[in-house]
């Protein structure tokens, strides 16, 4: 089953992201830098802001990742980012440092794991520490970024006439554990060897419950009374996941 056939923009859309990451990063610095020598920058503040705008890098690059990206965007994105907070701290020292989670199931931070049953995930994980010194305070601080979306299904069928059935898909959507919308949800169902995806001729309809709960249906002929169905989703962060289950007859 080939991704859908938007991955290419969906690409260019997570690099203008990181793009915009990072100079919203340069602009806050800058900002910073604009404050007179006699007051330097609270160092809190700025080891903050560091750790949230590193975890949007983590964030933008699962997305590219997922959709299709090279493997190791993650590690070239980060050691930009690194290298950026390093050079542009107007006040004294600022150096952060990552380490990237070559753990199972992790490998170079990410895991996608889109195989198992029911059950698709998207995930980074990655270690930072950041050192900072300047003329009044310093701060030295470990963090941890792990940015994970998780895709849950079922589905259930039942014979209308023939071979013709109506096919429910229920699917449940997860960032970091908690319900979270999704931005794109499409799904396919197999039919000779082919994934195909169903429309207003099919009687497709998509219910959003609200709280990260979505329930799929259509109606399609199979004639071996074997119904397989996938689920592809993007989350409203641009991350992709995908899940497969076999359809349990009611």
């Amino acid at each position: 089953m080939r991704r859908r056939a938007n991955s290419g923009q969906i690409l260019l859309i997570a690099a203008f992201i990181m793009a915009s990451l990072l100079v919203s990063a340069q602009l806050y610095i800058l900002e910073v830098g604009k404050t007179s020598v006699e007051m330097a920058p609270n160092s809190a503040d700025f080891a903050l802001s560091i750790k949230s705008v590193s975890r949007n890098v983590v964030i933008g690059s699962l997305a590219n990742i997922s959709n299709g990206g090279v493997s190791d965007t993650l590690d070239l994105y980060l050691m930009k980012w690194a290298s950026f907070v390093g050079s542009q701290y107007l006040y004294g020292k600022s150096v952060l440092k990552y380490t990237l989670r070559n753990l199972a199931p992790y490998a170079s931070s990410v895991r996608l794991d889109w195989g198992g049953t029911g059950f698709g995930l998207s995930s980074a994980y990655v270690n930072f520490t950041h050192k900072l010194s300047d003329l009044g305070a310093g701060v030295d601080r470990s963090f941890f970024v792990n940015v994970t979306t998780t895709l849950l299904i079922t589905s259930t069928n039942r014979r209308l006439a023939g071979d013709t059935r109506q096919v429910n898909v229920t699917i449940n959507v997860l960032n970091e554990a908690k319900p979270a919308s999704a931005e794109q949800i499409t799904v396919y169902y197999l039919m000779s060897s082919n994934w195909l995806i169903p429309d207003q001729a099919n009687n497709y309809t998509l219910l959003d419950y609200g709280n990260g709960t979505y329930q799929a249906s259509f109606v399609a002929a199979f004639p071996t009374g074997s119904v397989e169905v996938s689920t592809h989703i993007i989350d409203q962060r641009g991350i992709y996941v995908q899940a497969n289950v076999t359809s349990v007859e009611i």
